[in-house]
């Protein structure tokens, strides 16, 4: 008689136990690299933005492209006025706030808080991912009226057709986090898959290397910060 083959001991994990693999890595999340370098990212058109050497993810660009040709056809120009900023480069812009005359005498804790009105804290900004962008003017009074709010209004109209969306929209429906932000429109198919990693991979411990990051923790920078965007988007 064949001899029976031996038993295997078979141990099937649990579906708790299985942590699905980030797609990207905690230094992409948190801007650790250089956007110039990056096999994923191109330099944008001189035709679409106000800045010289530029990034973005190639699908977000090119997502953008195409809304910007709709937009031309209607008399609207959408001019990129930031895009991927790594850490360093938000770092900089961090720390010039910090040393802001104003601050003379706060504490840091009451320093963050304000400085995070607008700015993101170096590690937590969306404009890390490569997704987002910021058109024409970040001064509120510019989507007001005249050319800016005729700008804003195709955008309300159309933007979600080419896949973006307004972030930090009005505070009225309980939106938390930074001021709203007319300005920051973001790449959603990117974005939400990169929101939904930076929340499983990204660590308090992984903010450092800048003045208050240790208040990170005591303000909820990620809870209230990073997911405050409109909850529709969620």
């Amino acid at each position: 008689m064949p001899t029976a083959p031996p038993s295997v001991d078979v141990k099937l994990e649990s579906p708790d136990s299985i942590t699905a693999k980030s797609l990207w890595s905690v230094d992409e999340l948190t801007g650790r690299f250089d956007p110039s370098k990056h096999h994923d990212f191109v330099r944008i058109q001189s035709a679409h933005t106000s800045k010289k050497n530029i990034y973005l993810r190639k699908e977000s660009y090119e997502a953008f492209v195409k809304m910007y040709d709709a937009a031309k056809k209607e008399g609207i120009r959408l001019t990129i006025i930031s895009a991927t900023r790594n850490f360093d480069y938000q770092k900089g812009i961090w720390e010039k706030k910090w040393l802001r005359e104003k601050y003379k005498g706060w504490s840091d804790f009451d320093k963050v808080k304000d400085i995070l009105s607008y700015s993101s804290m170096p590690g937590t900004s969306r404009h890390h991912w490569g997704t987002d962008v910021d058109f024409n003017s970040v001064d509120p009074k510019f989507f007001a009226a005249g050319e800016g709010k005729k700008l804003y209004d195709w955008l309300l109209l159309h933007a979600s057709e080419y896949g973006f969306a307004q972030t930090y929209t009005h505070k009225k429906s309980g939106r938390t986090g930074y001021e709203e932000e007319k300005w920051h429109w973001s790449y959603m198919p990117l974005s939400s898959e990169m929101l939904k990693d930076y929340n499983t991979s990204v660590k308090y411990e992984d903010l450092h290397g800048f003045h208050g990051a240790e208040q990170a923790d005591e303000l909820k920078v990620f809870e209230t910060f990073v997911n405050g965007i409109d909850a529709s988007l969620k």
